[in-house]
């Protein structure tokens, strides 16, 4: 892949494209093009292929953004992250089936696009790593005793245990929220579930997994962990205050 990294940006807002495109190119990447509809985006393609596609998924025209992601994939494999004002349960299994590298939802800060795009490449790094490098044929994050090494950009970095908050689900992604620092992995919740120490971490929501020793309130309805309240429910609620008794 070239040194600077090629977004084609799809969308059919001109505003919120030449938006996208100039934030683009502040943080250093390269807009091969603006185009409005999907089949302007697929003879793009065969003339300049980018690194990435930014997708809006509800484009007008013969194709909406799902349609030409499927179109595009029978002849390309180019990631694709979707920009969609609409996040609804119809419009996200829809999309699933194109195997989406993110998703960004409408209206979105520049900080949203950086690490969508991060993640991105972070991802496109690991799958041309896999052929060469053992290390990269492992997962996302390595669980030890007393610390996560979670990947971050090309490299590993140590997060310890008694410095996590909490983590919490972003779609096909987690965050982890530590006391020093926020990372995203390409991880659901319920894989990261599996590989955390359970004596330390419990989760107690379908978006949240927290570190037991954080809590600083429990409420009726949520815990409260550093400035974060987060939502628990009534079954798990049982389960931690079990946790709690045994510590």
């Amino acid at each position: 892949m070239s040194e600077k990294i090629k977004i084609l940006i799809v969308e059919d807002e001109m505003i919120i494209a030449a938006n996208i495109s100039l934030q683009l190119n502040e943080l250093g990447y390269e807009v091969t093009g603006i185009v409005p509809r999907g089949e302007e985006a697929l003879m793009h393609i065969k003339s300049e292929a980018p690194d990435i596609l930014l997708l809006d998924i509800n484009l007008k025209g013969n194709l909406d953004g799902i349609e030409t992601a499927l179109e595009m994939q029978k002849n390309h494999d180019i990631p694709v992250i979707y920009l969609t004002a609409n996040a609804d349960d119809v419009h996200f299994n829809r999309a699933k089936e194109t195997h989406p590298y993110g998703f960004i939802a409408k209206p979105f800060k520049k900080l949203d696009l950086q690490r969508a795009i991060e993640l991105t490449i972070t991802q496109i790094s690991c799958k041309d790593d896999n052929k060469t490098d053992v290390e990269s044929q492992n997962t996302e994050a390595f669980i030890l005793s007393d610390c996560i090494f979670v990947r971050h950009l090309n490299s590993m970095v140590k997060v310890n245990i008694i410095d996590i908050l909490y983590i919490e689900a972003e779609r096909n992604y987690c965050r982890i929220f530590s006391n020093n620092k926020e990372y995203l992995l390409v991880m659901t919740l319920k894989e990261m579930d599996k590989k955390l120490p359970a004596r330390h971490f419990l989760r107690i929501h379908r978006s949240y997994i927290i570190n037991i020793s954080q809590i600083k309130e429990i409420s009726t309805s949520h815990i409260v962990i550093g400035r974060k309240a987060i939502p628990i429910s009534k079954s798990l609620k049982k389960e931690l205050l079990k946790r709690l008794q045994t510590i």
